[in-house]
């Protein structure tokens, strides 16, 4: 291969990023490049969320917008990010980009695959929220979130029983927001 491959930042438009990554992988190996392309990375982890009662897996872009990718510059690679469509050189002009440091590329690499394993849980509940209770032995019951856990999937709820604010722990499934 000869010269050494460097770590590059592309911009794409947001919510495309794993598209514009599939454009990308398709053309080089059209163009028959891939020896002077690496890894093309978009920056993801794991999440769970939870809305109206439901709990889903997806898989979020962790920085949208921001793709990364090695490669060797030369005048046919620079052709492929700069005309692939849904890219723009984000650090650097048209003709030519800087590459990141290794320093920052490892640290991200070593966090998107430090976050895999681990999912991280998104609540669409803010304390001081009202929610109604959907499920279990206080359905149909009105309260206000008091504290959130997300490690647990657990909320902590105040509502009003018998003229009392009483809190109670209820599962992120068993609320919907009002």
């Amino acid at each position: 291969m000869g010269a050494e491959m460097d770590w590059y930042v592309l911009h794409a438009l947001s919510g495309h990023e794993k598209k514009v990554k599939r454009l990308l992988e398709q053309t080089i190996k059209k163009m028959n490049l891939t020896e002077y392309f690496g890894k093309i990375i978009v920056p993801t982890e794991n999440v769970t969320r939870v809305k109206n009662g439901k709990r889903r897996k997806i898989e979020k872009v962790i920085y949208p917008g921001y793709i990364l990718i090695q490669m060797v510059p030369n005048e046919e690679t620079m052709k492929i990010v700069t005309t692939t469509p849904g890219i723009t050189p984000l650090l650097g002009t048209k003709s030519r980009l800087h590459p990141l440091k290794k320093e920052e590329v490892e640290r991200t690499i070593a966090q998107i695959e430090q976050e895999k394993p681990a999912e991280v849980k998104e609540v669409f509940l803010e304390k001081g929220e009202s929610v109604k209770v959907t499920d279990g032995p206080f359905t149909d019951f009105t309260g206000v979130v008091e504290d959130i856990y997300p490690d647990r999937e657990k909320l902590k709820v105040t509502i009003t029983i018998f003229g009392r604010s009483t809190p109670v722990e209820l599962g992120f499934t068993q609320v919907q927001p009002i």
